[in-house]
């Protein structure tokens, strides 16, 4: 029997999925970090055993595309190799994590990661594929607008807490606390009844009716949220976005030649750490007000088996043209794959064109319907109302 899972909510290495270019292979980063040796490795495998396209995901992972079935043991065996594999499926399902990647040496961020993977390996915690947890102990919070269901913070004082995401407040605790803490919030999560047909998300579970026990309630604020960041220099070294979210594996190994680890983000960027210069590349975006970080565009058509038109195409067209304070969203069907959220414009591809939405996400009422591409680039005032 293959050992290959046709789909999934979410592709992992040891379950991916199956897409119009091959397998789509993920792989989930340890504590959010790679050595420069692991993304020359990655990007070898990428070229040898998939098309050499690789996705940033909004999950701070990246994906090999393309793989065939007969090429996924031995890019898993590379995997192993580099200590980027879990040891089993299910490990793998639990093991997400966001972490902030603006994180120093001096601070918890680092073992606060690797003490949560290593409890959610041992854990036997049945969660959604979906359900994750974010790792935000910074001095201002990074990862409060990304997928996370239960979050590990600082308050305003520089104290631990711990939040279930949708709720306002945390629970402060002490540093030994903490991953316990999370762990509790989680398997709350699962006894009050958050997991429905192998789904559920803690915001939606608290927000239709559920409550928190008083041992995991909190009356503690957590720290302000910082500004959305942008490509250019931090102290921790050089954040630069990939565009639309995909890069070729020759770009990865030219990260990699630098020397310097990468610390992955859910903004489809990634931080060459210690770095002093930025990387250029043509799929790197290094200009903090570039249009084409306004743009989120999924894999697309002939890459994606569900796409009805070619989206990254489109969006590469779009970005240029549209409002400096536009959010434009470009999906190849209704799934809304990468970018589950609303955006000030949302064009969704259909057999019969693009709809188009504004203000809201691929799963709610158009405002057009059965535009082109051709249309909408010759033409972008149609996006904003124009017409």
């Amino acid at each position: 029997m293959s050992m290959i899972a046709i789909k999934g909510w979410c592709p992992g290495a040891l379950r991916p999925m199956q897409s119009g270019d091959g397998l789509v292979v993920r792989v989930r980063p340890f504590a959010g970090r790679l050595e420069a040796m692991q993304i020359a490795g990655l990007a070898e495998l990428a070229g040898r055993y998939g098309n050499g396209l690789i996705d940033v995901t909004s999950r701070a992972n990246l994906q090999i595309r393309g793989v065939d079935e007969q090429g996924h043991r031995p890019l898993l065996d590379g995997l192993a190799r580099l200590n980027l594999l879990d040891p089993d499926q299910a490990t793998e399902s639990r093991r997400n994590i966001l972490v902030t990647p603006f994180w120093d040496t001096r601070d918890e961020t680092q073992a606060l990661a690797a003490e949560l993977e290593e409890a959610l390996t041992e854990s036997a915690l049945d969660l959604p594929t979906k359900f994750g947890f974010a790792i935000d102990d910074g001095i201002s919070r990074v990862l409060a607008g990304d997928s996370a269901d239960v979050r590990i913070e600082r308050d305003r004082a520089g104290g631990l807490l711990v939040r279930a995401n949708g709720a306002k407040l945390g629970r402060s605790v002490a540093r030994g606390e903490a991953v316990t803490t999370a762990l509790a919030f989680a398997e709350w999560f699962i006894a009050s009844g958050g997991v429905k047909g192998g789904r559920g998300r803690m915001a939606t579970h608290l927000a239709t009716g559920a409550n928190l026990p008083e041992t995991l309630g909190g009356e503690t604020e957590p720290a302000p949220i910082m500004a959305a960041a942008r490509p250019g220099q931090y102290p921790q070294g050089a954040l630069v976005g990939i565009a639309f979210g995909q890069l070729p594996h020759t770009t990865l190994h030219q990260l990699s030649s630098c020397g310097h680890a990468l610390r992955m983000t859910p903004w489809r960027m990634v931080l060459s750490e210690g770095k002093r210069e930025m990387p250029s590349a043509a799929e790197l975006i290094t200009e903090a007000f570039d249009p084409a970080l306004r743009v989120i565009a999924c894999s697309g058509a002939p890459r994606c088996r569900e796409a009805h038109a070619d989206t990254r195409a489109l969006a590469a067209a779009l970005a240029p043209r549209i409002g400096a304070g536009t959010r434009l969203h470009v999906s190849g069907c209704a799934k809304g794959c990468a970018h589950s959220g609303a955006a000030a414009v949302t064009l969704v591809a259909t057999r019969a064109g693009f709809d188009l939405v504004r203000d809201g996400s691929t799963r709610d009422e158009p405002v057009l319907r059965g535009l082109s591409g051709a249309d909408i680039v010759g033409d972008p005032s149609i996006l904003v109302g124009g017409h």
